[in-house]
């Protein structure tokens, strides 16, 4: 699942093709002196600066404090509830971040602990911020087990535009807080299912940073009561 290279392994066949496209077409401007020529040239060097930004992979650090649950994904902060239909079969505490086709889609691991489950679903491509995206969409999630027996879920949502969820995680793997374990392309979503005392650290229309930001913390029992 480790991938340290510049960019996202899905996006090397993007990036190739329209690199080679580009290549292609300035070659052809310059060879036949055509004007006519410079404007598709443009076009496809504007938009494989595009997919190099879109699919770029930086490295990130998780935070020190072991207790901490990191965000998922790069993007804003759109849902902060507690919800009664949850992956995880009880009520949760559910933290949804939007990523926009500007945002970094490479997703990350927010707790370290063990895959116990994974589910994929096929669906519709709602809006990734409209509330039906979460029981709707195209999605793909995981129920991670950590060290104490606490479970949370998190769970990838194909959006408006995305039609691909490539997750590499399977059943039994060990996964660390993180740790990148798939991507979604282009314009998506990431839901974050806690226990539902868990406190949150984060609100809505936050911007959060995958593998950086707190979104809350998980003490040794799983639990820290408040209210919303």
């Amino acid at each position: 699942m480790i991938n340290s290279s510049p960019f996202a392994r899905e996006g090397y066949p993007f990036i190739f093709c329209s690199a080679g496209l580009t290549i292609f077409l300035v070659f052809s401007a310059w060879k036949l002196d055509s004007f006519v020529l410079t404007v598709p040239a443009t076009v496809s060097c504007v938009l494989t600066l595009f997919v190099l930004y879109f699919f770029r992979n930086p490295e990130r650090t998780p935070p020190a404090d072991a207790q901490a649950v990191v965000s998922p994904a790069d993007g804003k902060v759109v849902i902060v509830e507690r919800v009664s239909e949850t992956p995880l079969g009880v009520p949760s505490l559910k933290i949804s971040i939007f990523m926009s086709v500007f945002s970094v889609h490479v997703n990350r691991v927010p707790f370290d602990g063990t895959v116990v489950d994974a589910f994929y679903h096929q669906g519709k491509f709602f809006d990734a911020r409209d509330s039906r995206a979460s029981c709707e969409n195209e999605r793909n999630g995981i129920v991670l087990e950590v060290s104490n027996g606490t479970r949370m879920a998190f769970v990838q949502i194909a959006g408006l535009i995305a039609r691909r969820i490539v997750c590499y995680a399977r059943m039994g793997d060990r996964l660390k807080r993180g740790e990148r374990y798939g991507m979604i392309r282009f314009g998506s979503r990431l839901d974050v299912y806690l226990p539902v005392d868990v406190e949150p650290l984060v609100n809505v229309g936050d911007m959060a940073v995958a593998g950086e930001t707190v979104l809350a913390k998980i003490g040794h029992t799983g639990k820290m009561p408040r209210e919303l």
